[in-house]
């Protein structure tokens, strides 16, 4: 509070002051691009290494640049002591407009240039007359996107885990097979059966073939608990639902480090002495930076840009798979493979190219998956031909609504609810010897629960088994929470969670 009082000090000085106050100017400049920054993207930049590298360029880059052309080049360069007056509204405009560009766009030349470009003639021209008005106004936006930001701060403050505790002692399972282990993971390949519904419509009977002949057991009408990436994968990894949270404020906002980071199928892997292998082609699982648990990952830190939204690499996968299976054959393996294919349709209604041609798109991205994942996997059978392969989708593909967030709107119409939450799982047991239990595999909070009970030959962990149902956040239609959408028996409901 005092150092907030101080800064309004600053600015009322500021406002009715000739002087220039060029460290009020400043800060200015930077304050609101990052609160909203921070506003808009918490949950992926929410670790502290972000705050160092944002403080540093939102605060101290400008405050040593304004202080170094206001006290040091005015008083030394005779000539430029005529525009001083333009100093700084140019330096506060164009650091201002900057940061807005970057937060919006990236670091895009073109698009800098040009609005640097305008910024620096409309200021010359019009705005220094109103510069003290504008920084004012600045900070008023700062303030305003901070009391947005608060309930954020807190909640990432003050979260608990304790739905992550089990009631049994899964944790402590000791296996009695060890086969290397890869869990695939195509991001939002809906289930085969779904893909014969009225909405996909689609033939995969070519894929599902290959599928057979590799000697995977394919388990029709599998869905996800949660209908999103980071919600899904969070549960699968904890073996228990979270429910997205607290349903007032949308859950957690360390969903990304309960999957790279420490977890219980991590903990179990590491304590059967397997070496554990993280293999994404984007880095949307590592943007707020993790301490990682696995052993090894593909993507480096610092490799990934600052503003990166997670989906802007591309790497190779089956390569690096190649060369780790060969690396790695005198120890026990858990490969985690991760590629944003076919994902889904898009996020929002404003970028949508309709219903049909989402679907279209949508299923264009399935043949390119069907490819990937046959290069994948002849690869592992080429190397490892000992194995067990779990091809399983965090969620669906969306298809049949124009957005991701036309979901959000509460329906009760059966093949929407499954295009959100149907998802393919497909399973080669080591020597086809499927377990005798593998009607358990409903939903993907038990997935590894079920593995681990066959991987132990011990099938009493199946008597904790979390509920088969998917949950889904309403914003529309009905009171905003979160509702249970489909029940133990795989039918379309519509009732409120009650925690």
């Amino acid at each position: 509070m005092k150092l907030l009082s101080r800064l309004l000090q600053q600015i009322y000085k500021f406002s009715s002051s000739s002087k220039a106050l060029p460290l009020v100017a400043a800060i200015a400049s930077g304050l609101y691009p990052l609160i909203h920054y921070y506003n808009s993207n918490f949950i992926m930049i929410n670790s502290w290494y972000h705050f160092l590298f944002f403080t540093v360029m939102f605060f101290i880059v400008p405050c040593v640049i304004f202080h170094v052309l206001h006290y040091y080049l005015l008083n030394r360069i005779t000539f430029l002591q005529t525009y001083s007056k333009y100093l700084i509204p140019v330096l506060n405009m164009c650091f201002f407009v900057f940061f807005m560009m970057v937060i919006t766009f990236g670091l895009k030349k073109k698009i800098l240039v040009l609005a640097l470009s305008i910024t620096l003639v409309i200021t010359v021209l019009l705005l220094y007359k109103h510069i003290k008005k504008i920084i004012v106004l600045q900070y008023v936006l700062a303030f305003v996107a901070f009391i947005m930001l608060v309930p954020k701060l807190y909640l990432n403050s003050f979260q608990t885990h304790g739905w992550m505790n089990h009631t049994d002692d899964i944790e402590q399972v000791v296996f009695k097979k060890r086969p290397n282990i890869y869990f695939i993971q195509p991001d939002g390949y809906v289930n085969f059966s779904e893909l014969k519904n009225r909405i996909y419509n689609f033939d995969n009977s070519q894929f599902e073939e290959y599928i057979d002949n590799k000697n995977f057991e394919i388990y029709d009408r599998f869905k996800s608990n949660y209908s999103s990436t980071l919600y899904s994968n969070s549960s699968i990894f904890a073996m228990k639902h979270h429910y997205y949270g607290d349903q007032t404020n949308r859950g957690s906002y360390d969903y990304r480090k309960r999957i790279v980071g420490k977890n219980d199928v991590l903990s179990v892997f590491d304590k059967n002495d397997y070496k554990t292998h993280l293999l994404l082609d984007q880095p949307y699982f590592l943007l707020n930076r993790a301490e990682l648990a696995y052993d090894y990952c593909n993507i480096n830190y610092n490799d990934i840009p600052h503003f990166s939204r997670g989906f802007d690499m591309g790497s190779d996968l089956n390569e690096e798979l190649k060369i780790l299976i060969n690396n790695n054959k005198k120890s026990s393996n858990f490969y985690f493979l991760q590629k944003i294919l076919p994902a889904h349709i898009v996020n929002f209604e404003r970028k949508s190219e309709g219903v049909a041609k989402e679907r279209l798109n949508y299923l264009e991205k399935l043949k390119e998956a069907n490819e990937w994942l046959k290069k994948i996997i002849n690869t592992i059978d080429s190397n490892d031909p000992n194995n067990l392969i779990i091809i399983s989708a965090d969620h669906g593909g969306y298809v049949g609504f124009k957005s991701m967030a036309s979901a959000s709107t509460k329906t009760k119409d059966e093949h929407l609810i499954n295009s959100v939450f149907s998802s393919v799982l497909a399973i080669k047991w080591p020597d086809n010897d499927v377990p005798i239990y593998d009607d358990s595999l409903k939903t993907s909070v038990n997935l590894f629960r079920v593995v681990f009970s066959y991987l132990s030959d011990n099938d009493t962990y199946l008597q904790n088994l979390q509920d088969d149902k998917s949950y889904l956040i309403i914003e529309e239609g009905a009171p905003n929470g979160v509702y249970e959408v489909i029940n133990e028996q795989g039918s379309v409901i519509f009732d409120p969670h009650e925690k």
